[in-house]
């Protein structure tokens, strides 16, 4: 982790946390309350958040909300607010994927990976930024190695975290000079119901095997979300959920290019078991059926 300056006590603070009923929203808001913060957890899944909000020790809430909802955040944003006193730290965690080539994809699932991981993080930073500048608080957008590295297969899900580093590095420059920091939190492949959803692809789940090595290993949950809690207590510009994710950042300008011509190889050698066994075309894991039925039940 780098940009922060020794650690602040958690004890007290209160943590916001979207995507907070499974994955590394849930295991992020257990570790923040046993380091004794006050953990207000958002989502999509309300039995869910509301199990994880029981079995945590100590003062937590959860809201069901959908994180591109502007008027539901206003208010899930007052609402922490008033049941906590004060917002100290903000972690736009909520996220989803769909995988396969963009000229078949869905067009709806598409859309949907962008609204939820760069729109929604930016309504989450338009919702909490003023309770964040009044507290000299943190917001932690989380990214991604998909924007560091772009990949073939996966056009929806690099653009939106590529996006939402852009939008955090802008914020930084914006907010910083009101006391708020803000920090851009990188995850490799971390093993979560979203990758494994995504590994149930097996196109998806050989071309990733294919990747060199360490970006084709998936990573235990629990030592990354550490490393989060860490950039959280030292208010961090960038976290690295893997420790060679730092080091990605010194060779990101040659990605590009190594990429588009390694890719269309890869590409041209999966071409034809798209066409017979095909892609998951929706979005994938656990998150992103809860994502389809909560969207579902709404437009019925």
């Amino acid at each position: 982790m780098s940009g922060g300056r020794g650690k602040r006590k958690l004890a007290g603070q209160v943590v916001v946390v979207t995507g907070a009923a499974r994955g590394v929203g849930e295991l992020l808001a257990r570790k923040l309350a046993a380091r004794g913060a006050k953990v207000a957890l958002l989502g999509l899944e309300p039995e869910r958040l509301a199990k994880v909000s029981d079995d945590i020790p100590g003062e937590t809430g959860h809201w069901h909300v959908d994180v591109t909802d502007f008027e539901a955040m206003d208010r899930v944003a007052r609402e922490v607010g008033e049941r906590f006193g004060r917002i100290d730290a903000v972690v736009a965690n909520a996220g989803v994927a769909a995988g396969g080539p963009f000229t078949d994809s869905d067009a709806v699932s598409w859309n949907r990976v962008i609204q939820v991981n760069l729109m929604g993080s930016a309504t989450t930073a338009r919702a909490f930024l003023p309770a964040l500048t009044e507290n000299r608080g943190y917001l932690l957008q989380i990214a991604s190695l998909a924007a560091i590295t772009p990949a073939p297969m996966m056009s929806a899900y690099c653009a939106s975290k590529s996006g939402v580093e852009a939008f955090a590095h802008c914020l930084r420059a914006e907010a910083g000079y009101k006391g708020v920091k803000v920090g851009v939190g990188y995850l490799s492949w971390t093993d979560t119901d979203m990758v494994r959803g995504a590994d149930e692809d097996e196109v998806m789940r050989e071309l990733r095997s294919r990747l060199p090595w360490p970006t084709n290993r998936t990573y235990p949950l629990e030592p990354a979300v550490d490393r989060i809690v860490a950039g959280i207590e030292r208010r961090s510009a960038h976290v690295y959920a893997q420790w060679w994710l730092r080091g990605m950042q010194s060779i990101r300008g040659y990605l590009p290019g190594l990429i588009g011509t390694v890719g269309q190889r890869e590409m041209r050698r999966a071409e034809p078991r798209l066409s017979t066994a095909g892609v998951t075309r929706g979005l994938v894991g656990a998150g992103g059926a809860a994502d389809e039925l909560a969207r579902g039940e709404r437009a019925g």
